[in-house]
């Protein structure tokens, strides 16, 4: 299943595949890159593995976004594993994690 990105109002919800890896950087960023929304929202509901590429993707991705003043970025349903590493990296101060 590839990376998918719905919009509904101004919510934009990237839902990710099994894997977020090194292999998934382009979709990732088209995923987000020109759309406009005023929250956007990781749904990692499939993912079962993110390396340290996947952490690095969604820090770019807060880049991309800040620059257009956009600072409200979810990321929801999180297996206990994923939220951990984005704990430990602290990510909850850069993200809205759940």
């Amino acid at each position: 299943m590839p990376i998918t990105s719905s919009q509904q109002g101004q919510d934009l919800t990237i839902t990710l595949d099994e894997n977020f890896n090194f292999d998934a950087v382009e979709n990732f960023r088209e995923a987000y890159s020109d759309k406009d929304a005023e929250v956007y929202i990781v749904d990692f509901r499939a993912t079962e593995y993110m390396d340290s590429s996947g952490l690095g993707m969604l820090l770019n991705m807060k880049r991309y976004l800040s620059e257009k003043n956009i600072n409200t970025i979810k990321l929801i349903n999180c297996r206990q594993q994923i939220k951990k590493v984005l704990i430990i990296s602290r990510f909850e101060s850069k993200f809205i994690i759940t």
